[in-house]
């Protein structure tokens, strides 16, 4: 069976490994769930015991697998792209909430006694992580779907911290108190209902544009809760497992802020610095273009950037950027797509989205390798993004993503910005690239406008 177990560790990391990479991450997705499998047919044959319902384990074993593989395939299939951040919510909640089930099996069925304290505290210590993890991760669901949530307030901060200090107190009392002070199985219950609570407290405040850090970090606690659970049944794969998740979790979550230029602590506070002042919308001189005329600007350009934001997503338009960047082809007209890191509500959406439209991953850029010659962009196209392309975070002390590193599209010699209206982005910053001399809006879906602006093209 080890050796099972050493094949299914050596697909897992293999699996991740491909999955970094653009062009290898749907074969790395495969190779990661033949490698599961493979583990789970070695844990079967591992604990098979015909004299305690073994046969009986191993039905409902399959049967789960079995239902549990066709509603994966049908969430596949029929979620959106645009929906991809939620479902990533809802499995990483799942996987929360399996932790939190099998803790509280675990501590109620088997009896565990004053010696053995280790067994009891990975048991708490599980269902802690594990009910975060299933509660925040709802929440942040259903802020990312739009839903009506309670305003968070100081008074949320403050029951959040307070929950956070007694879930904390009674598990360094557990550990250290020279007898127990209360039955294990009433302790580990009101530590989960603690937990539960606390993970939808935390998550409350923290906002909109941080979705990304957050997801990351629920993702980090994931991998947690899966090394706990390794250790308690000492199974080798399920602890490699959750260092990798954990670790590929907490390094995406320390990129994600330092791409918005803000510490863990104040993203998972729900903090954001608060305009000082700065310019109103009022004060904006805002210059519209049309289809014809952002199709002549394209024509004629040696060079094209896109920069896509999560209006290219609701707008369901990767399809026709591709098509857009097939016909500036033709014309000889070289096309880029610049992605900042925390586009769209998780990491990498915007990459999935652009190879679902078969786009090539040559031409996929990050922030870091252009930011210094966006001045050579004949025109960039902004589509759909917002605080990612602001110059305010630059140059505006006052503004509140002051600070935030941003894709500099200012700098190129002409800047079209695809908007349905003049709404702002999710830190509700005015946007100083649209008063600049070098910027105009074109105002309409950008599904639409992209087709129109093909069509236009075709008569140049």
């Amino acid at each position: 069976m080890e050796f099972l177990f050493f094949i299914a560790t050596l697909g897992l990391i293999l699996g991740l490994k491909f999955m970094g990479d653009a062009a290898k991450a749907k074969q790395g997705n495969i190779i990661a769930a033949i490698s599961v499998a493979v583990a789970l047919v070695g844990v079967i044959i591992k604990n098979y015991d015909p004299t305690r319902a073994g046969t009986i384990n191993i039905i409902l074993v399959v049967g789960l697998l079995s239902v549990a593989t066709v509603v994966g395939r049908v969430l596949a299939q029929r979620v959106a792209m645009t929906k991809m951040p939620q479902l990533v919510s809802v499995l990483n909640g799942m996987g929360g909430l399996a932790a939190v089930v099998i803790a509280l099996i675990e501590g109620i069925a088997h009896p565990i006694g004053d010696d053995m304290r280790a067994t009891g505290g990975l048991l708490l210590l599980s269902s802690v992580f594990g009910g975060v993890a299933f509660t925040g991760s709802m929440v942040a669901h259903s802020k990312l779907e739009g839903k009506k949530l309670p305003k968070a307030t100081q008074v949320h901060k403050v029951m959040a911290y307070a929950l956070l200090g007694a879930m904390v107190l009674l598990f360094a009392a557990y550990m250290l108190a020279p007898a127990p002070f209360m039955p294990f199985t009433s302790l580990l219950i009101l530590v989960t209902v603690l937990a539960l609570a606390y993970g939808g407290l935390f998550t409350l405040p923290i906002g909109g544009a941080d979705m990304p850090v957050l997801i990351c970090f629920l993702v980090a606690l994931h991998g947690l809760v899966a090394i706990l659970a390794g250790l308690f049944f000492q199974d080798t794969v399920m602890l490699i497992g959750g260092v990798l998740v954990g670790a590929i979790g907490l390094l995406l979550t320390v990129k994600m802020s330092e791409a918005m230029n803000r510490s863990l602590g104040s993203v998972l506070a729900g903090k954001f610095v608060s305009a000082k002042g700065g310019r109103s919308e009022a004060e904006q001189e805002i210059r519209s273009i049309s289809v014809v005329e952002t199709a002549s600007l394209l024509a004629f350009s040696n060079k094209v950037a896109v920069i896509p934001g999560y209006g290219m997503a609701v707008a369901q338009a990767q399809r026709e950027c591709f098509a857009l960047q097939e016909k500036l082809r033709e014309n000889n007209v070289e096309l880029h797509y610049i992605i900042h890191p925390v586009a769209g509500r998780m990491p990498g959406h915007m990459n999935v989205l652009l190879a679902e439209a078969n786009i090539p991953y040559a031409s996929v850029l990050e922030m870091s390798e252009v930011n210094n010659t966006m001045e050579h962009y004949d025109t960039v196209l902004v589509i759909g993004a917002n605080d990612v392309v602001n110059p305010a975070a630059e140059n505006d002390p006052e503004s509140s993503i002051y600070g935030m590193p941003i894709i500099r599209a200012y700098k190129a010699k002409q800047v079209v910005v695809m908007k349905r209206s003049m709404g702002k982005g999710y830190s509700g910053a005015v946007n100083t690239l649209f008063d600049r001399q070098n910027c105009r809006i074109l105002f309409g879906d950008a599904k639409s406008s992209l087709e129109e602006i093909i069509n236009e093209l075709k008569h140049i």
